[in-house]
């Protein structure tokens, strides 16, 4: 796996939360007051100056959503590069894809075994952890949820990209793309955590609140590239006059970008996140842009937070990590490039 940046770059990665929301702007020039909102938020993270030193004999255990997307390798970077910083142990792991929930939690499990200072979670199912969070707890070892929240009042900090305002920003600028009208349809890539909620239900609420002409056909769910392709395929096939398609992840946004192309369609598609295929498709114009999170700040900030979890620091409930929209006129910029990984 290839990040798109050198690795003293890790500087601007980390800024992104704190800068690159500030600058992200329409594609006629006003900048985004969603992104301004979660910049603020972001301003919660706490510097790296505070942050107890480690010998390097505790472990910090993270339990992810996945290995598949290259996103979760980018978090494992930055939940190292803390780890090497601050003197701690990391062990990153994940279940083989995103709907194996049964996995993830047997990893929790083999976490809490293995006694470690610190949990940091990516909830597959915000609820079914529950049992096991409880045991965590009576261990007494502090949880970090990541990426998504966890329903539960046990993890002491959640460090993500806030969703519903990203999503709010794709569905902004789809709006602007497809001229306010035309039917858009969304492939969301899960119904279960509370990162494939907010980013369907926040996309689709400032679809309604902003664009009347438009008509929002019912949300598909496709966690898998394959399916999200066949899924784009049967959408245009059912709409010949679509408008636009909407993927609310790497994988669900690579499915639509290959369903449209399969189906010779000229259909505007939104995405979220990077990966190879979209970078390739937003540089020859066949993706209209995609929002980036900041997956090595996610990875970085949860091991950060474990640590002042670990030293009885307290902590803000929850860490934004920052989004920026990006295209073809700015996903070399300073701020973008970053973030992005093939």
């Amino acid at each position: 796996m290839r990040l798109l940046r050198p690795a003293v770059a890790l500087a601007s990665v980390l800024a992104l939360g704190l800068s690159a929301c500030t600058t992200s702007t329409s594609s006629n020039g006003e900048a985004s007051k969603t992104a301004d909102k979660s910049s603020t938020a972001a301003a919660t993270a706490v510097a790296d100056s505070d942050v107890p030193k480690g010998d390097n004999t505790k472990t910090i255990y993270l339990v992810s959503k996945g290995f598949q997307h290259r996103f979760w390798q980018a978090v494992k970077e930055g939940a190292e590069d803390a780890g090497k910083k601050f003197g701690y142990k990391v062990e990153f792991v994940g279940p083989e894809n995103e709907q194996a929930v049964t996995e993830q939690l047997n990893q929790l499990q083999t976490a809490l075994d293995s006694k470690p200072a610190a949990i940091g979670f990516a909830a597959l199912d915000s609820g079914a952890a529950a049992d096991l969070l409880g045991k965590i707890k009576a261990a007494n070892i502090p949880v970090v949820a990541f990426d998504s929240g966890v329903d539960s009042d046990i993890p002491l900090s959640t460090v993500q990209t806030d969703n519903n305002a990203a999503a709010a920003e794709a569905a902004k600028h789809m709006i602007e793309l497809v001229g306010g009208k035309g039917k858009i349809g969304l492939i969301c890539h899960d119904q279960t955590s509370q990162t494939g909620k907010q980013r369907c239900d926040g996309f689709k609420e400032y679809i309604k609140a902003n664009a009347p002409g438009i008509t929002l056909l019912p949300e598909q769910v496709a966690g898998e590239v394959g399916l999200a392709a066949n899924t784009s395929k049967s959408m245009i096939q059912a709409n010949p006059d679509i408008a636009g398609i909407y993927g609310s992840n790497e994988a669900a946004a690579t499915g639509a970008i290959q369903g449209a192309n399969e189906s010779g369609a000229k259909v505007t598609v939104v995405g979220f996140d990077s990966g190879k295929t979209q970078i390739e498709a937003i540089k020859a114009g066949t993706q209209a842009g995609a929002v980036t999170q900041s997956p090595v700040k996610i990875g970085y900030e949860t091991v950060k937070a474990a640590i002042l979890a670990v030293n009885g620091k307290d902590l803000p409930k929850t860490i934004d990590s920052g989004f920026a929209w990006y295209d073809k006129t700015n996903i070399d910029d300073p701020s973008i490039k970053p973030n992005l990984y093939e």
